[in-house]
């Protein structure tokens, strides 16, 4: 099988991907840490922050199309998802992060080799089923905790962070039907991207993405702590 190259323009979508959720970040830290009046939970940031996950769930879906060792890499996610739940449970057990982005990006590229076998027709009516049920299941509640990552809660769930599989594996989906449309032939659609300066900085924040959404946060709180004792 021949090997398949990076492809510039999937790097840079992900680098601007990142960049997106690290502003949203600094929005929330100053909001929720620093208490500055800034609505991250409606309104302009709070659509920016969906934005950016978006991308993410896209990228992921279309790149499970197009990678080599899906499971590997989706143990990776999930892997560096459960020290994020970890690592938030000993901050704030309150608002710890159960299922977030992570979670839900490793979940669907080990579901990926099954996944990717079907039409992109297929995939398309799949993510809109998966998002028509999220919305129904949004308002349901149990007391089974279990049934959280499915986007079944607790009367008195709360999270910083939660994309459940209903609906947000439906985005994920999309990505792939998406994939199986454009990078068919698995070449890049702008084969210039290389030569462009912008994109090769942006595509080498895409292809550091987890490292820095793993490390952002600390650095972020650090650096915004020093900033306000200063003041």
């Amino acid at each position: 099988m021949p090997h398949i190259g990076r492809i510039a323009e999937i790097d840079c979508l992900r680098g601007i991907a990142i960049l997106m959720m690290v502003i949203f970040h600094i929005v929330f830290d100053l909001a929720y840490f620093f208490n500055w009046p800034l609505d991250y939970l409606s309104g302009f940031w709070y659509y920016q922050g969906k934005s950016s996950a978006i991308l993410f769930m896209l990228i992921s879906g279309i790149s499970a199309t197009l990678g080599r060792h899906p499971l590997r890499r989706g143990l990776k996610v999930l892997g560096a998802g459960m020290l994020i739940t970890l690592a938030t449970y000993v901050y704030s057990p309150a608002l710890y992060i159960r299922f977030g982005i992570l979670h839900l990006l490793g979940v669907g590229m080990l579901a990926a080799p099954w996944l990717v076998k079907r039409s992109a027709l297929t995939l398309t009516l799949a993510g809109t089923t998966l998002l028509v049920l999220g919305n129904w299941i949004a308002n349901l509640r149990a007391t089974i905790v279990w049934l959280i990552p499915l986007g079944v809660r607790p009367w008195d769930f709360a999270s910083i962070d939660y994309y459940p599989l209903l609906p947000w594996l439906g985005i994920v989906l999309y990505g792939m039907a998406a994939g199986k449309l454009f990078y068919s032939a698995k070449q890049p659609l702008w084969p210039a991207a290389t030569r462009n300066q912008p994109v090769r900085i942006l595509g080498w924040l895409g292809r550091r993405s987890l490292i820095i959404y793993l490390l952002h946060q600390p650095i972020l709180l650090v650096v915004l702590s020093f900033f306000m004792f200063i003041r």
